[in-house]
């Protein structure tokens, strides 16, 4: 099996070396950029299978620069994860907005980054077009059926309050703003509001409870891990 490929993008070159050991020692093979124009051309060159990027670099910031490679035919779809010692939740919420995938703050140990990247590349493995049963946490999830399980007890529930939850679940982890859900459960051709969502979150919360999907403050939503 090919090595996965992971490019670091931070102007702090001791971490850049400390990330790059710890990685390269867990089997990746591993990129590394001290700017973001450079990140960006490298990302377009070894088309790496996750980025993992530093906010707050002179020049182009961590912003920008995941703008840029979510504008890009060859990296959009790319897993992108921030390491940056901004923790205020403005941040972290901007961050998601410009498309990244998970948001970790420094310090971290490098035990607990490895983690986060291969748990992050786990989902990204995963089909785009999951399977007709899913079994995730307790529950078991049946689009031939249109039957929620758990346990003995089966839950019936309307159409689009199914697919919904089914969508979140097949990407469990991952943060879906309101629009994509809206897109991809009703269609792009359907008009309906973003409170929408929110309304259908609430009544899937009602009928399995409040602890499977959780709310990601001005972003959307995500099937808990």
């Amino acid at each position: 099996m090919a090595k996965k490929t992971i490019l670091v993008v931070d102007d702090e070159e001791d971490l850049l070396d400390l990330i790059e050991y710890n990685l390269r020692q867990e089997g990746f093979k591993v990129y590394t950029a001290n700017r973001g124009i450079k990140g960006i051309e490298m990302a377009k060159e070894h088309k790496p299978d996750l980025v993992l990027l530093d906010l707050m670099m002179p020049g182009m910031n961590g912003f920008e620069v995941c703008e840029a490679l979510r504008s890009d035919a060859a990296t959009k779809t790319t897993p992108i994860i921030f390491l940056t010692a901004k923790d205020d939740e403005t941040s972290e919420i901007e961050g998601l907005n410009k498309g990244a995938d998970d948001y970790i703050t420094k310090p971290i140990s490098t035990v607990k980054l490895v983690s986060r990247i291969k748990a992050l590349l786990r989902r990204f493995e995963q089909s785009d077009e999951p399977t007709n049963r899913l079994v995730v946490d307790d529950l078991e999830i049946n689009r031939d059926k249109y039957v929620v399980a758990r346990g003995q007890q089966e839950f019936q529930l309307p159409r689009k309050e199914f697919e919904l939850l089914y969508y979140l679940a097949s990407r469990k982890g991952k943060v879906l703003d309101r629009q994509t859900l809206l897109n991809k459960v009703w269609g792009d051709n359907i008009y309906v509001v973003d409170r929408t969502v929110d309304v259908h979150v609430r009544k899937i919360r009602e009928k399995l409870g409040d602890h499977y999907i959780e709310t990601v403050k001005g972003v959307g939503y995500r099937f808990k891990e």
